[in-house]
């Protein structure tokens, strides 16, 4: 810490409390929070959010000095986290607001090539890669320290504006955690770290058993990965297909024609909202994607995939509806109807 007068160790409370009001001031400032937040004690519960923590504990570089950003990620003091390609960008709260830079580089065509030739016909879906239903072949393939997925030590660069000389501080502990915690709810955003498309692993079609000639889009397997209700229609309808209903049983003739099947429509329709409109109005209320999801009352994978998506989303009236009525709500209705005040 240089010269700087020491400081008294801050309470666990006392940490928090600090967080709750700096998360406070940054969103009265406009500012979009995605906060890092831990269910339970365990940092990563999934294959993919566990595979990276282990990984980054395998190099002596960073196992001394990891453990020290456990407890601010526990305490909830990672305030926002962002991962796109090649970047982490983060905000932890300590003695003071901190901000942190991951530069991650992007992985070499070759390496990646080499990967998905190793991994060839052994995945069998989308859902099966991101929920780590692997074999362990393929684990091993992605997981390898210096061949797989997860980027090596010379391939990281570390940036935190604390005043700690060290090359790995406590707040950059925590982020680097705090991926392996976000891997949890959205695993493809590995793939978008490194700059390459997780699809490819799998490849565009694969046919459906029992079903002549037919294939199936491995997209549509994604919507159970983030939670989303097919059953609802959320998203898009590809190709204009109708959903499949379940028919009676054929019946003897009667005099009287059987009255016809009711089925629910299913066909989600166009809406005037866009992946940004829904980004907006989410920043607009301030709620995180789980309070807006309620708000909504659709899963929180269906705000993830709204707000991924360009153009105008194709949504159930229902949804729409609720969208529409969220537009006309203050902040604080907002959090009112969600029991937030």
């Amino acid at each position: 810490m240089g010269y700087r007068s020491w400081r008294p160790q801050a309470s666990v409370s006392a940490r928090r409390a600090k967080a709750r009001r700096d998360t406070a001031e940054l969103r009265k400032q406009g500012i979009e929070l995605h906060p890092v937040e831990i269910e339970g004690r365990k940092i990563a519960k999934t294959f993919w959010g566990q595979a990276w923590c282990k990984h980054l504990e395998k190099f002596s570089d960073y196992s001394n000095r990891l453990p020290r950003g456990k407890s601010y990620l526990r305490n909830g003091l990672v305030l926002n986290m962002e991962i796109s390609e090649g970047e982490i960008r983060a905000i932890v709260s300590g003695s003071d607001l901190y901000t942190v830079n991951v530069s991650i580089a992007r992985l070499p065509a070759r390496r990646w090539d080499a990967i998905k030739k190793r991994c060839m016909g052994q995945v069998g879906s989308v859902l099966e890669l991101l929920q780590g239903k692997l074999s362990d072949n393929v684990m091993g393939v992605v997981t390898h320290p210096e061949d797989g997925l997860f980027p090596r030590p010379g391939e990281i660069e570390l940036e935190c504006d604390c005043p700690d000389w060290s090359s790995l501080c406590k707040h950059l502990s925590a982020v680097l955690y705090g991926v392996g915690t976000t891997l949890d709810r959205q695993p493809e955003l590995l793939f978008r770290l490194r700059g390459v498309n997780h699809e490819d692993m799998v490849g565009a079609d694969i046919p459906i058993p029992g079903r002549r000639g037919g294939r199936r889009r491995i997209s549509d397997d994604v919507g159970d990965v983030f939670g989303v209700d097919m059953d609802s229609g959320e998203g898009e309808n590809p190709g204009g297909r109708t959903d499949r209903t379940i028919r009676p049983a054929r019946e003897k003739k009667s005099e009287e024609p059987a009255e016809p099947a009711r089925t629910r429509p299913m066909r989600a329709e166009p809406s005037v909202f866009r992946g940004e409109d829904v980004a907006k109005l989410r920043g607009r209320l301030g709620l995180n994607i789980t309070q807006f999801a309620r708000l909504i009352g659709v899963s929180t994978g269906s705000v993830r995939l709204w707000e991924s998506r360009g153009g105008r989303l194709d949504l159930r009236r229902k949804s729409i509806r609720a969208l529409e009525k969220a537009a006309g709500l203050k902040k604080s209705e907002a959090r009112r109807k969600l029991g937030l005040t």
